[in-house]
C-alpha cells in the first residue's frame, strides 16, 4: 500500500513539472515561429500554402523574374525589382513558384537585372508571405542569403540599352543620378517629331492596338477592346486621354505636351470624364463602369494592371518638359488637388505603383513604335525603370 503512494505520488509531481513546463515551451514555439530563425526555412512549397502574412525564412532556386501574375522572365531582366523562387532550379510553371519583393537596399546584390548569374542558384529569405503581383509571395523582405558559399556578380555599369535599336541611346546618361540624370534624360528626349491633335487618333490606333484583335484598341481604364474606329464624344466611344492632365500646366490640346504620346491613352469617353484632372491617389469608391478604378474627390486610383503604366506616362512628362523652348515646366509633387498648377501628384504613391506594376510587353512594344514610326524619341522610365529611384527617391 506504501508502495503504491509512493508511486502515485511520483506521477504527481510529474504532472505538475509537465504543467508548469508547458507556457515555456509555448513561448519557444512561437518564438520561433515568429522570428524564422529558430526553425528550419520553409522550402517553396510549404511557403507557397502558408500565405498568412507571418514573417518567415523561406528557400528555393532562383528561377527567373515575374514581370505580371504569370509570366516569370528568364533573361533580359529589365530591373531588379523581383525575383521568382522554386524548390528546383530547373522549374518553369510559374505556379510553383513564389514571386519575391527585393526592397531597395537589396537590389544591387540581389536584383537579377545586376546580378543574372543568380539564376539557378539558392537562395534564403525572409519576409512577410502575402501576395505579390496577385501571386503567392514573399514582400518587406529583411534578410538575404545566397547559399552554398555562392556570391553574386554583380553587372557594371553602364547597364546596355534594353533594345537594339537604341544602341548608344543613353550614353549621357550613365552614371549619373539626381538631378544630373533627370538633365541628361532631358537632353535625350527632349527633341522630337511633334504630332497635330487631329492625327493622335490615327496613332493611338497603332499604339494601342489589341495585340489578340488587330480590328480593336485596348481602353486603358477599363481594359475593354473596342473597336479602332468607334472613336468620338459618345457614352461609349473611345476618345483621347491626357493620364497627365491638360489642365496641370494648362496646355491644352497644342502641340507638344498636349499631343505627346507617351502620355495619351485610348479611354471610354464617360470614364474619362470622370477622372477629369485628378491627381492620383489610393482610395476612393470603385467607378460603376470601370471595374479596378477607384476615385474621389481630389484623385484617381487606376487598375492595378496600368498602375506602373500611369507612373511611368508621368515621370516620363516631368523629365520631358522642363519649361524650355516656351514648353511647360512640369513637375511631380506629394499633394493632390494640384489643380491648374503645372503639377501632378502624388508622387510618393506614383513610385509605389512603379515597383508594384513592373513594365509589360504591351509597354515596351508600345515604347518601341513611338519611338520608330512617331515621335522619335522614348520613355526612359520603361527602358530603365531603376532611373525613377535614382531620381526621386
Amino acid at each position: 500500500m506504501q508502495k503504491n503512494q509512493k508511486i502515485r505520488l511520483l506521477f504527481c509531481v510529474l504532472f505538475i513539472v509537465f504543467l508548469l513546463l508547458q507556457p515555456y515551451q509555448i513561448y519557444l514555439t512561437n518564438a520561433a515561429t515568429e522570428d524564422g530563425s529558430w526553425s528550419s526555412p520553409y522550402s517553396v512549397s510549404q511557403a507557397m500554402n502558408n500565405q498568412n502574412n507571418s514573417i518567415k525564412t523561406i528557400q528555393g532556386y532562383v528561377v527567373g523574374q515575374p514581370i505580371s501574375t504569370s509570366t516569370v522572365i528568364t533573361s533580359n531582366f529589365p530591373n531588379n525589382y523581383a525575383l521568382a523562387l522554386a524548390d528546383s532550379p530547373t522549374e518553369t510553371n510559374t505556379a510553383n513558384m513564389i514571386y519575391v519583393q527585393i526592397p531597395s537596399s537589396f537590389r544591387s546584390a540581389y536584383g537579377l537585372n545586376s546580378n543574372p548569374s543568380l539564376m539557378g542558384k539558392k537562395l534564403k529569405v525572409t519576409g512577410t508571405l502575402t501576395a505579390y503581383f496577385s501571386h503567392v509571395g514573399l514582400k518587406n523582405s529583411s534578410a538575404f542569403e545566397l547559399q552554398e558559399g555562392q556570391t553574386t556578380n554583380p553587372k557594371p555599369e553602364p547597364q546596355p540599352d534594353p533594345a537594339p535599336s537604341t544602341s548608344g541611346y543613353y550614353d549621357a546618361a550613365y552614371g549619373k543620378t539626381g538631378e544630373a540624370l533627370k538633365t541628361a534624360l532631358h537632353n535625350i528626349i527632349d527633341d522630337h517629331t511633334e504630332l497635330s491633335y487631329s492625327n493622335v487618333w490615327d496613332a493611338l490606333r497603332v499604339t494601342d492596338e489589341n495585340p489578340s484583335n488587330s480590328s480593336n484598341v485596348i481602353l486603358f481604364y477599363t481594359g475593354r477592346s473596342q473597336g479602332k474606329y468607334a472613336n468620338g464624344a459618345g457614352v461609349d466611344d473611345w476618345n483621347r486621354e491626357h493620364v497627365w492632365a491638360k489642365s496641370h500646366g494648362d496646355f491644352g490640346t497644342s502641340m507638344g505636351a498636349g499631343t505627346d504620346l507617351h502620355h495619351l491613352r485610348p479611354t471610354d469617353a464617360s470614364v474619362n470624364s470622370s477622372r477629369g484632372n485628378l491627381d492620383f491617389d489610393n482610395g476612393g469608391r470603385e467607378h460603376a463602369e470601370a471595374a479596378g478604378n477607384y476615385y474621389d474627390s481630389d484623385s484617381w486610383e487606376p487598375r492595378d494592371q496600368v498602375k506602373g503604366d500611369v507612373a511611368r506616362m508621368l515621370f516620363y512628362m516631368a523629365v520631358r518638359y522642363e519649361g524650355d523652348s516656351g514648353e511647360p515646366d512640369l513637375e511631380l509633387n506629394h499633394l493632390v488637388n494640384n489643380g491648374s498648377q503645372p503639377y501632378h501628384g502624388k508622387l510618393s504613391v506614383l513610385l509605389q505603383w512603379h515597383r508594384e506594376d513592373p513594365v509589360d510587353d504591351f509597354e515596351r512594344q508600345r515604347n518601341e513604335l513611338i519611338y520608330s514610326q512617331y515621335q522619335h524619341n522614348r520613355n526612359p522610365f520603361i527602358d530603365h525603370p531603376e532611373w525613377a529611384s535614382a531620381i526621386w527617391e
